[in-house]
Parts: C-alpha cells; sequence; structure tokens
C-alpha cells in the first residue's frame, strides 16, 4: 500500500506538483519511508516541492512532539530532500485562531495542492473534520469529538493530554487538491471506508465528500477494505 501511494505520489510531481498536502496520523508512515527510501535511492526528489499540513492541535508549540509540524518534520523532512523550511501549516499557539485559520486557508488556495496525502477518521473524519461539517467548509476550529480524542490517545503519555481542539482544513478546502490519495488500515476503518465510497454524500460521513472529487485513489489494506468487498455497490 506505501508503495502503491508513492508511486501516486511520485508520478505527480515528476507531472509537475510542486505542492503536496500531508496528513499524519498512523497511516501515512509506511508511505513517508518509501518515499524516504526512493529519494536516498536517487529515484525521486522532493527538493523543490512545497508541503503543506492538512491540520494542526490548538494549543501546542511547534516544538511539541506531537505538534503536526513536528512530526512532519520527523516523519518525512528528515527523510527526504524535503526542505524544513517548505513546510507550512496552520499555528495552532496563535493568539487569534479564527484569524489564522483564515490565513492558512489563504495560503493553501494561493498554493494549489497537487496531491493530497489523506487518511480516514474510524467516525469518518477527513483531516479533522467531523460528522455534522459542512460540505463546502473551510479551514477552521474544530472541537475534536471524545471518539476522535480516544483514538488520537496512543500518541499521548495521557488520554488527557489530547487536545479538545484543532485547526484543519474544511472539506470545501481538500476538495481544491488536484488529486486526492487516502490511505486507510485496520479494521476498524472498514465501517467508515465503506460508508465513505459507498453510501450518501452528507455530513454525517464527511469522508463521503470524497465521492465528489475526479481524481480519487483509495489505497486499503484487507482488513479497511472489509466492508467495501462485501458492499453491493462494489467497485
Amino acid at each position: 500500500m506505501s508503495r502503491a501511494a508513492a508511486d501516486l505520489i511520485g508520478s505527480a510531481v515528476r507531472a509537475g506538483a510542486t505542492t503536496l498536502g500531508v496528513a499524519t496520523g498512523s497511516s501515512p508512515l509506511g508511505t513517508y519511508a518509501e518515499l524516504g527510501r526512493r529519494v536516498a535511492a536517487g529515484g525521486l526528489s522532493l527538493a523543490g516541492c512545497d508541503a503543506y499540513l492538512l491540520d494542526e492541535y490548538v494549543g501546542l508549540g511547534a516544538d511539541h512532539p506531537q505538534a503536526y509540524r513536528c512530526v512532519i518534520r520527523r516523519e518525512l523532512v528528515r527523510r527526504t530532500d524535503l526542505g524544513d523550511g517548505h513546510v507550512h501549516g496552520p499555528h495552532g499557539d496563535a493568539d487569534d485562531l479564527d484569524a489564522e485559520a483564515r490565513r492558512f486557508e489563504e495560503e493553501v488556495r494561493r498554493a494549489r495542492i497537487g496531491v493530497q496525502v489523506l487518511g480516514i477518521g474510524s467516525n469518518g473524519h477527513l483531516g479533522f473534520n467531523e460528522p455534522g461539517s459542512p460540505l463546502d467548509s473551510l479551514t477552521r476550529v474544530v472541537e475534536l469529538t471524545e471518539r476522535t480524542r480516544a483514538d488520537n490517545a496512543r500518541f499521548f503519555d495521557r488520554p488527557e493530554d489530547v487536545p479538545r481542539r484543532v485547526l484543519t482544513q474544511g472539506l470545501g478546502t481538500i476538495l481544491r487538491a488536484e488529486r486526492l490519495v487516502l490511505l486507510a488500515l485496520g479494521e476498524r476503518k472498514a465501517d467508515a471506508l465503506a460508508a465513505a465510497l459507498t453510501g450518501p454524500v452528507n455530513p454525517d460521513c464527511p469522508a463521503s465528500v470524497l465521492q465528489c472529487h475526479p481524481d480519487v485513489h483509495v489505497l486499503a489494506d484487507p482488513g479497511a477494505a472489509r466492508g467495501l468487498l462485501d458492499s453491493p455497490r462494489r467497485r
């Protein structure tokens, strides 16, 4: 799966894409490692690219180990020739979070993301657009559900350390990217993935907005794909 994702990203870069949208969480880690291997082998270069974070926790400084800017620096920048100064994201410790959301929305709009890496939450969230998010939403502050906080507790020393709010690109923002690459790992993602790809497009499953994009690539392991294999709308 990681090799297939790296193929999609690499082909977009070689075709001229210079703006990458990067997600965090467990699902993309193998892809970033594979990109690192390809850069080290001389088969790919990200030196001319800029990377834009999908989201960021509110209240964590840029140097906090679980701040997403720090995660991307650790998992992607240090493995490849992507420059640290070419990673852009919202500042979760900004004094005026609404103004920061507007600033980053405009930055992403100007950048025109060539290929956006995505994961999917067990409740169907995309980015951190939780169920109920408007399908045309833009970058904004979002209150995390307790289910999402519980899912992300594995990255923190204590469950209570998981931030309650994030700045996230909106669903409308994500849909502006030229290519979307969704990665899904594990059976706990199966119901959400099936709902996203075979159910109705509505805010109850934010990831269902993927059905509205003309260039979506979904890569899943057998556990995450379980619901798709059984679906009458299998495709």
